[in-house]
This record gives C-alpha cells, sequence and structure tokens, in this order.
C-alpha cells in the first residue's frame, strides 16, 4: 500500500469504518493501541474482582462471596491479570507500538503474523469468559492443578484450556514475530550494542516465551486431553506422576514472572534516562542483567515446589539458582539508581510511578530470596506472605511501571497531553492503596493465614484487623483507578496537542510526530549509531536526518483474513472444549472457516508493489521469524519427552508386549525423510527460476506427507484396540507425543499445501518466497522430530 502524507484533515470515521480498520489493519501502531486497550480493559475488570475478593474477607465468615462463586471470581481474577494484562500490556502493547519506532523502522518483520496474534489474544480471552455462559467459569486457580482440574464438572476448565493452548499460540507467534523484527530489521548502522534497553527487554522477554511457553502448553494439553479422553501422564492409576505436572506447569510459570517483568524494567530505564537527562548508567551491565535474568530465570521453577517431598540435593540445587537471580536483578536496581542519582529530575507522572516502583519492588525482591530458603518457605508455603510477596514483584512491579509507560509514551501515542493532577492523585492513590492492600498480608502469612480460602473465623490474633486494613487499601486502589480514568478521558476532552518530544527524549520514537503516520519517519536516519541515544548524538557530531518523500513509502496492504483465519480457529476451540458428539457442527464450521481463510490469506498479496526489504542479515523476515518460532517447537517436544524419559527411566513407563511394529516406522521414516529432501530440491528449483520441477516436487512432498499420516492413523487404531493408555503411561506417551507428531504433520503439510496453492496462482518467484522458505524449515523439523521419536519408542 503507497502512501502519500496527507493535506488536509479528513472527516471522522464511523464506528462501523474503525472496525473494520482495525480487522484489517496490520500496522504496528494500530494493533499496539489494540493490545493496550485491551490489556488495560482487563485489568480494570480483574481489580474489580480484586476487590470484591477482598470485600468478602474484609470482615470473618463473610457471605458476599462463598464455595464455588469465590473460586471462581479467585481463577478468573489471577488468570485475566496476569494473561491479559500484565503479560500482553508490556510485551504486545507498549512493544508493538514502540518497538519499530525505536528501531527506526517501518513495521514489525511479520505484519499479517501480527495481525492474527493479536486477534486470536483477544479470542482466547473471550473463549474463557464464555465459560459463563456454559455452567460457570473456570474454579480450579489460575494453576489448575492436577488432578483437581480434571474433576470438575462443566465445562468452565475445559475453555479455560482450550483459551490457553490459544493463548500460547498467540504468544509465540508474537514472540517469534519480536525476535525477527529486532534480529532482522534495525536502521542501518543500529548494532545490537546502540539499541535503547526497552528494546532489549522485548527481545529479552520474546526469547524467553519461546523457550517457556513450552511448558504451559504441555501441562493445560494434558488437562484438556486427560477431561475429554482419559489420556495423560500425571494419573498414578496407569503410572503416571500427579508431580510432573507441577514440573510441567512451573518449567513456565516461574519465568512468566521474568516475562512480566523484563519489558517493564525496560520501560523503567528509559524513563529514568529522560527525566534524569543523562544516559542509562552502566547500559552494557544492565543489558547482561537483561539477558541473565532471562538465562537464570530458567533454573528456579521448582522452588515453588519444595513442600511436595523432592530430594534434597534437587532443593539445594534451586535454592542456588533462586538466589542466584537476585544477582542480576539487583545489577538493574543499582543501574536505574545509578542514572537517577546527580541527574536533574523532573518528577512527572512516569518518574512518579517508577520511583513507587523502586521501593517497592526491592521489598518483593528481598521476600522472594527468603522464600527461597527451605525452612521458611515450609512455613509460610500457600500462605497469604507467598500472595503479597507475589503482588510486591507483579502490582508494586510491573503494575507501577505499566502505568509508567502508559503516562511516558501517551502524548505519543495519542498525540495528547494529560492532566498531571489526576496522575498523580493516580500514583498516589495507587501507592498508598498498595501499600495498605499488602503489607497486611504479609503479617497475615506469618500468623498463619492460608491463601484460597473464602472465610476465616472469628478471634484469630490481628486476623480481623489485617483483613480489614487490607480491604481498605484495595477500595483505595480502585479509587486511584478511577482518577486514571478520570484523567484519560480528561486528556480526549481538552484535546490539547502534544508536543512531538515532549520530555526531552533521545530514542527514535521522538524523532517523529506525535502521534505517529502510518508511516512512521518522513526522514532518513545517519548510519552512525555512537550510543543508545542517537537524537543527542547526532547534534554533536554535526550529522542530520535527511527529509524523505513518504509517497515513495510502501507498506503492506490492509487484509481481513488474518481476523478471519483467527475466528475460525476460535469457533472450532469453542466446539472442541464442549462435548464432542454435539458440538461438531461447531468444530466443522470452525475449521473450515479457519481452512478457507488460511487458504485466502495466502494469496493475497502482501503489498500492492514490489518491495526490496533492507535486513540487517540478509535472510527473508519469514526465514528468521520461522527460525525463531521453531525454537518454541523443540521446547515443546523436548519437555514432553523429557516427561516420558523422567517415567520410562524410574521404570513406571513400561512397553507393553505388543509394541507397533518397527518396520511400520522404518517405512514411514523412509517417506517422511525422502519427503524433506524433495522439498529441498523442490526448493533448489524455485530459486533457479524452474516453476514446473518446482511444483511437482512440491506436490511429490505433500503426497509423501500425505502417506505418512495414512499408515500412522492405521497404526494408531491397530494399537489402540489392544492397548489401553488407561491402563499403561508407556502407551499414554506414545499417543501423547507421536500423536503431537502427528498434529505438526498436519500443520506442515497445509503450509506446504499453501505454498502451492501461491505457486499456483503466481504468487512465488526466486526473490519472493518466503512463504515456502518457512514451510520447508517447518517441514524439517517435523523430520528430525520424527528420527528421534522413533528412536526413542520403536527402538528403545
Amino acid at each position: 500500500m503507497a502512501v502519500t502524507a496527507p493535506t488536509k484533515p479528513t472527516a471522522p470515521a464511523g464506528f462501523w469504518a474503525h472496525l473494520w480498520d482495525m480487522m484489517t489493519t496490520t500496522d504496528h501502531k494500530k494493533i499496539g493501541i489494540f493490545y493496550l486497550a485491551g490489556s488495560f480493559f482487563f485489568f480494570g475488570l480483574a481489580g474489580l474482582m480484586a476487590v470484591a475478593i477482598r470485600l468478602q474477607l474484609a470482615t470473618p465468615n463473610g457471605t458476599l462471596l462463598v464455595g464455588d462463586a469465590y473460586n471462581q471470581m479467585l481463577t478468573m481474577h489471577g488468570a485475566t491479570m496476569l494473561l491479559y494484562f500484565i503479560i500482553p500490556a508490556g510485551l504486545n502493547g507498549f512493544g508493538n507500538f514502540i518497538l519499530p519506532l525505536m528501531l527506526g523502522e517501518r513495521d514489525v518483520a511479520l505484519p499479517r503474523i501480527n495481525s492474527f496474534a493479536a486477534w486470536l489474544w483477544l479470542f482466547s480471552g473471550i473463549i474463557i469468559y464464555l465459560s459463563l455462559f456454559f455452567g460457570g467459569a473456570p474454579d480450579v486457580g489460575w494453576t489448575f492443578y492436577y488432578p483437581f482440574s480434571t474433576t470438575r464438572p462443566g465445562h468452565g476448565t475445559d475453555l479455560f484450556m482450550v483459551g490457553v493452548i490459544l493463548l500460547g499460540l498467540s504468544s509465540l507467534l508474537g514472540s517469534a514475530n519480536f525476535a525477527a523484527t529486532v534480529y532482522n530489521l534495525r536502521a542501518k548502522g543500529l548494532s545490537l550494542w546502540k539499541m535503547p534497553i526497552f528494546v532489549w527487554g522485548i527481545f529479552a522477554t520474546s526469547m524467553l516465551s519461546l523457550f517457556a511457553l513450552a511448558g504451559i502448553t504441555a501441562a493445560s494439553l494434558l488437562v484438556y486431553l486427560d477431561r475429554h479422553l482419559g489420556l495423560t501422564l500425571f494419573n498414578p492409576a496407569n503410572g503416571g506422576d500427579p508431580v510432573l505436572f507441577q514440573q510441567f506447569f512451573w518449567f513456565y510459570s516461574h519465568p512468566a514472572v521474568y516475562i512480566m517483568l523484563l519489558p517493564y524494567l525496560g520501560i523503567a530505564a528509559e524513563v529514568a534516562s529522560t527525566f534524569a537527562k543523562k544516559p542509562v548508567f552502566g547500559y552494557r551491565f544492565m543489558v547482561f542483567a537483561l539477558v541473565g535474568i532471562a538465562v537464570v530465570g530458567f533454573l528456579v521453577w521448582a522452588h515453588h515446589m519444595f513442600t511436595v517431598g523432592e530430594s534434597l540435593l534437587f532443593q539445594l540445587v534451586f535454592v542456588f539458582f533462586t538466589a542466584l537471580v537476585a544477582v542480576p536483578t539487583g545489577v538493574k536496581i543499582f543501574s536505574l539508581l545509578g542514572t537517577l542519582w546527580g541527574g536533574q529530575l523532573e518528577f512527572k507522572t512516569p518518574l512518579l510511578f517508577v520511583m513507587g516502583f523502586l521501593f517497592n519492588f526491592l521489598l518483593g525482591g528481598i521476600t522472594g530470596v527468603m522464600l527461597a530458603v527451605v525452612p521458611f518457605d515450609y512455613s509460610v508455603h500457600d500462605s497469604y506472605f507467598v500472595v503479597a510477596h507475589f503482588h510486591n514483584v507483579l502490582m508494586a512491579g510491573s503494575g507501577f511501571l505499566a502505568f509508567a509507560g502508559l503516562y511516558y509514551w501517551w502524548p505519543k501515542i495519542t498525540g495528547r497531553t494529560y492532566s498531571e493532577q489526576w496522575g498523580r492523585l493516580h500514583f498516589w492513590f495507587f501507592l498508598i492503596g498498595y501499600l495498605l492492600t499488602f503489607m497486611p498480608q504479609y503479617v497475615l502469612g506469618f500468623l498463619g493465614m492460608p491463601r484460597r480460602y473464602y472465610t476465616y473465623p472469628d478471634g484469630n490474633y490481628l486476623w480481623n484487623e489485617m483483613n480489614f486494613v487490607s480491604t481498605i487499601g484495595a477500595i483505595l486502589l480502585a479509587v486511584g483507578g478511577i482518577f486514571w480514568l478520570i484523567g484519560m478521558i480528561d486528556s480526549f476532552r481538552r484535546n490539547h496537542k502534544a508536543a512531538d518530544n515532549p520530555w526531552g527524549g533521545y530514542t527514535l520514537e521522538w524523532a517523529t510526530t506525535s502521534p505517529p503516520p502510518a508511516y512512521n519517519f518522513a526522514v532518513r536516519f545517519p548510519t552512525s549509531f555512537p550510543s543508545e541515544r542517537p537524537l543527542y548524538d547526532w547534534p554533536r557530531e554535526g550529522l542530520k536526518m535527511q527529509p524523505d518523500d513518504p509517497s515513495h513509502v510502501h507498506l503492506p496492504v490492509p487484509t481481513v483474513w488474518p481476523f478471519m483465519t483467527a475466528l475460525g480457529l476460535t469457533v472450532a476451540g469453542v466446539g472442541l472444549a464442549l462435548d464432542w458428539a454435539s458440538s461438531w457442527p461447531v468444530i466443522l464450521a470452525g475449521a473450515l472457516v479457519f481452512v478457507y481463510s488460511l487458504f485466502q490469506w495466502a494469496i493475497t498479496w502482501e503489498y500492492d508493489h514490489p518491495v526490496e526489504h533492507h535486513t540487517v542479515t540478509g535472510k527473508s523476515n519469514a526465514w528468521v521469524g520461522m527460525a525463531w518460532f521453531i525454537v518454541s517447537e523443540i521446547a515443546l517436544f523436548a519437555i514432553l519427552i523429557a516427561g516420558y524419559l523422567y517415567l520410562r527411566l524410574t521404570g513406571a513407563a513400561v512397553p507393553p508386549e505388543t509394541r507397533p511394529p518397527v518396520w511400520l516406522a522404518l517405512l514411514n521414516t523412509f517417506f517422511l525423510v525422502t519427503s524433506s529432501f524433495v522439498v529441498h530440491y523442490a526448493h533448489h528449483d524455485l530459486r533457479l527460476n524452474r516453476p514446473n520441477p518446482f511444483r511437482f516436487g512440491l506436490l511429490i512432498t505433500i503426497i509423501l506427507g500425505f502417506v505418512f499420516f495414512l499408515f500412522q492413523s492405521y497404526e494408531f487404531l491397530n494399537f489402540h484396540s489392544h492397548s489401553s493408555w488407561q491402563e499403561n503411561v508407556w502407551t499414554a506417551a506414545f499417543f501423547i507425543i507421536v500423536g503431537l507428531h502427528g498434529l505438526h504433520v498436519v500443520i506442515g503439510g497445509t503450509g506446504l499445501s499453501l505454498v502451492y496453492y501461491q505457486a499456483l496462482h503466481r504468487r512465488l518467484s526466486p526473490s519472493q518466497h518466503g512463504t515456502l522458505e518457512a514451510a520447508s524449515m517447518y517441514w524439517h523439523l517435523v523430520d528430525a522430530v520424527w528420527l528421534f521419536i522413533v528412536s526413542i519408542f520403536y527402538l528403545w
């Protein structure tokens, strides 16, 4: 889509025009606003739930929320706040809007994938809230522990699991897109070591997500399969291990704390640097700290499991790494303090929220180290001490910095100023409300009050008083939220135009108008980046930005097919969450919409004009994006195979006497390995501009994949007829892992079919074949995973 600079204001479009624009847009800024508006809406919803929970606990023997109603409210509050506010606001909201601007680029690497992921995120939340119309919301807690989550009646938990799986897919695609953007799309001359800290925060978070999301995907998938088919690795009745669920779940859910934190630490660094009028103190140490948190964050998950009876060595290892993660976190805090120290501080609302974060997050870090000590953890495990610590990190940490980022970039995003008066009222009510809400909960934890209980008896020492004060604090937090809403509405009502750079920032997002145009920049940047603050460096070196003609810029064409693809997948997901026998028309309708939309997406030109993109690596964005996405697929198979190997090596998973025949597996291996070679040479033919051999090779690859799938389906039916996964955990592991691989064969075959469809419609050329690159890479992954599966299930 070619763009031109507007010559005069246009009349505002109506509601339906705006809706259609959002359904079809691939503009990273609009998608960023979509995430921000949605996530802050979910924040308000989860906040109201929190107030209801505190009103129930304000006095002993409360009756506002009792039994299942309380459990449902607690589950929805936790899931909404974590999955639909803290993570998407920082990573997807601010990341989408600000990241390409900071990199000096026009858009993200994969704009259509970005749109698809955004809609899938919203639809996954809608799926979870649809449970209110199917017998009630999930009541298993946001952790949905096994076996409790498999025994609850109704469809609430089923919809929750499907929602989490679709949310995981959205997050994986979004993270791969961000990683590809940072790795492959940067202004010429901008090296990794000259990127702003916020960009590093998004990059580290994306890599963390790509590895960690396998844990919650595996956990939610197995709970879903257990509820519908009795297929699981966790049931002791067939030799499974229920503690294995916790290993899977916390492998994601503790690194998720850093997914919720790292983008916001980047925001804190940008705000501190701008309002102190200083560069970030210890820039490289701060980057190493971000990456260090991401790495060590994978080695601490089992400190949530100190009380499950694991060995002393197991506990000592996780004590060490839990204490160790405090080191890079401390580096970040000292770096922020060093940035502020001696600076010409302007105590505007963004900086106030950063200052509020510093003290309270430090308290959360200290209590985290306390919980790393096993004897202390035994004393306060599952008590309100843990609740207070958790909110210290996420509410006073990520939550405060989410508002710091919102106020900081509000002029850039909206083009409007806001009232400092309302911003300050919001901050002080939030700060005081937070302290009154959660500081008493540390005391309650020491006094033995357990979490997740909907009532407590009268007469326990200080329980009544501490709970009442905590509820008053929650009400003050709600009042602060009202002041925030008033301030935002007042900003739109007054409609005071914001300057392009109201804070005097030095990163590239301040080099364009407020709000930015569709093409982001009407200038060409110098290719010299002395530091992460180019707008400070360039004037001092005599370098200037050169005017650029926006009419020469070509942006992706708006298209509705990513939205329709997400919608079809969502409808099918709802059907899969319900009773299959009665919901098959819903499943079929959703699948048809999904497949049709996917193929229409494939033959819709991304640009209305041939565009050559500058990339840092020289590889296409599709190639780099798929390379990062493959990381997540490897992690998913790795965690499931690790669980199987644990069960096998401990003697729990004993192969049945009659296993699937090796000869059939080897025959299937021949088909799959051959198909991988064929698609490689087909790709080679396309690069040599030989379309007919290319299409023929691609067709042969698809046929070989289809034959593989038919043989595997026959194998499954035959094996299932004389071996039950409900009686043997080896059989369960076989059907789960080999079946998941079969699903990947279907996905990979669909990808190759899309490429073949594009070839028939002349949408590929020797220079424009990113879809083929991505599809063939994925097919090679399917091949490699199968070779490993053959060795551990058929030959061992």
